[in-house]
């Protein structure tokens, strides 16, 4: 019998072991609500978009190696 690829494999280790739990469906809901805050919320309050300001790219290229330029120096 071959084996099957690594992702398959931890998919079902997973899948097994949570199916297997008495709590398993809602510590799925609490991973999923957790990356959600984490990747959406936190997103939009704490990581704006500056460079959106700019409207061609090479405003942007400037704006970028000017806070590099000024960030690196002492």
């Amino acid at each position: 019998m071959r084996k099957a690829i690594l992702p398959v494999r931890i998919f079902r280790f997973y899948y097994d072991g949570f199916r297997a739990m008495e709590w398993g469906r809602q510590l799925w809901i609490i991973i999923l609500i957790k990356l959600f805050i984490m990747f959406v919320v936190l997103r939009l309050f704490f990581f704006p978009r500056f460079l959106n300001q700019f409207d061609t790219v090479a405003e942007k290229e400037d704006y970028v190696s000017k806070e590099l330029i000024n960030h690196t120096t002492p």
